[in-house]
């Protein structure tokens, strides 16, 4: 599931972002890459017609690429349209690719979108996280510690128990 925000600064464009991503996977570090995409893509992105939920990246050969992020066509782009599930190349260093690649052969570790934005100059970007998949038991420990949290505050919040 995708949410769409718009963000209040100096960049234009929503900022997509994977909820579920951070209650699915526990996120071991983080990196921005650049998206490579076609000006029908860049638009649609732009009216927040996109999502992340089935989304993906892989390093072969070594290049970094993004699969499963849907953009949904641009209506005015005619007959020029994209393709909405195409495979993405992510824009890394060499030297990045090759550190993520190393994790990533790690038995359980993956790397997934945590949210696609519009810098300040106008360009898009991706935070991918190296992240390993949580277990049932995993998401219940995270699930009371959250409703503990709402009790303290609402405790808080009524001067005591």
């Amino acid at each position: 599931m995708s949410k769409i925000r718009k963000k209040s600064g100096g960049s234009e464009g929503p900022e997509l972002s994977n909820r579920k991503a951070r209650f699915e996977y526990q996120i071991l570090e983080t990196v921005e890459a650049g998206l490579v995409l076609k000006g029908s893509e860049v638009k649609s992105l732009r009216l927040g017609q996109a999502s992340l939920g089935e989304a993906y990246a892989r390093i072969d050969a070594g290049k970094a690429t993004l699969h499963n992020f849907q953009i949904q066509p641009y209506e005015q782009a005619s007959h020029l349209n994209h393709d909405s599930k195409r495979v993405k190349e992510l824009l890394l260093h060499r030297r990045e690719i090759r550190k993520l690649s190393i994790k990533v052969k790690i038995k359980g570790q993956t790397l997934i979108p945590l949210r696609v934005y519009f810098n300040e100059e106008g360009r898009a970007k991706i935070e991918l996280a190296l992240a390993v998949g949580k277990k049932v038991h995993d998401k219940r420990q995270d699930a009371r510690k959250k409703q503990d949290q709402r009790d303290m505050q609402r405790a808080v919040r009524r001067g005591g128990l």
